[in-house]
């Protein structure tokens, strides 16, 4: 028996701003992948070298799971449900009870057991985004923003992923639209977004978040060759460049999507001044994807200088000025509104 819910399904670059912009498409409302990063404050940055994946210090250039969803329709005013679960049936049962009303659910999974992912991109990652869109039989229809179609995952399998192991277990984790106003103020929630990244890159004291977590990150790279060991070192380092730029879309790609929604703001505000600071974000983020290239090359032993980790220490040490400079200007503009 076939139960397929009509939705429009569209790629994204990153997966929980996908399915925010896809939920939100299938009640009506139509908001750029930068526009729901911006609004949902997903740019960040948190450095802990205290709490590790795979044995290797977490860095994090997004805010934890779920935030974008939750910043972006509060900010609108959109009533949603989210839920977890002790009991993996329960879970299950639920999905398909929502699915059977016609309400499109998002789930937090696990990707190590992902069946329709290649093999090369499965890894301990439990923060990913996908939609269920409907079911035939003991297979369920998934809309997920980082493929190109809606892709099949048997009920198994589905159920595998829901209650992954490891870091940061998602225990089946799904949440819905419930109701979405017939107006919104966008004005409002762009600002609101604004303020809200402002204030967590720059004001927040503990010395592993924000602008002070790239400080801390950039002064213990100078130090793992010497504290680790040279292989050790390039493992941590390696890691920093994977949750860069290939979890998600990482320090760079962040940078150029919130460049894209400042730019996106400047129009709907009517503010030139937005767009200032949209080129020094775009800046921001080619020096971003410099540290990945250069981290890159000495995690392969193709680093061409000298002293390979303080330079690409120096060169994070760059990134926060520029960053602080950026978010300066940024918090100076918005303030007043």
């Amino acid at each position: 028996m076939e139960n397929k819910i009509n939705f429009n399904h569209k790629m994204s670059a990153h997966c929980e701003n996908g399915v925010t912009a896809n939920l939100l498409r299938f009640y009506g409302i139509e908001l750029s992948e930068p526009m729901i990063f911006g609004i949902g404050s997903g740019l960040f940055f948190f450095y802990m070298p205290l709490i590790k994946m795979n044995g290797i210090p977490v860095t994090s250039f997004r805010p934890l799971p779920g935030l974008i969803f939750k910043r972006v329709t509060s900010r609108l005013g959109i009533k949603v449900n989210v839920q977890q679960f002790r009991n993996q049936k329960k879970a299950m049962q639920d999905l398909d009870i929502l699915i059977q009303q016609g309400i499109p659910v998002g789930m937090v999974v696990g990707v190590y057991d992902l069946t329709y992912f290649p093999p090369a991109y499965r890894f301990r990652f439990n923060a990913h985004n996908i939609i269920a869109v409907g079911k035939e039989n003991t297979n369920y229809y998934i809309s997920d923003p980082i493929m190109e179609k809606i892709e099949l995952l048997n009920s198994e399998d589905l159920l595998k992923i829901r209650f992954a192991k490891g870091t940061y277990k998602p225990k089946g984790k799904m949440y819905y639209i419930k109701n979405v106003p017939k107006i919104f103020d966008i004005n409002s929630a762009i600002i609101k977004g604004m303020k809200h990244t402002c204030r967590d890159m720059l004001t927040i004291p503990f010395p592993y978040a924000g602008l002070k977590g790239i400080n801390t990150l950039a002064k213990h790279v100078k130090k793992w060759p010497e504290k680790l060991g040279e292989r050790k070192a390039k493992l941590y380092l390696g890691q920093v460049v994977r949750m860069q730029e290939e979890i998600g879309t990482g320090g760079a790609g962040f940078r150029f999507l919130y460049a894209a929604f400042l730019q996106e703001s400047s129009k709907i505000m009517n503010n030139s001044d937005l767009n200032e600071i949209s080129e020094q974000m775009t800046e921001v983020g080619d020096l971003w994807r410099e540290f990945g290239v250069a981290a890159g090359r000495i995690f392969k032993d193709r680093y061409p200088g000298e002293k390979p980790y303080d330079e690409v220490s120096d060169l994070l040490l760059n990134i926060r000025k520029k960053e602080e400079n950026t978010f300066k200007n940024l918090n100076k503009i918005i303030k007043p509104l």
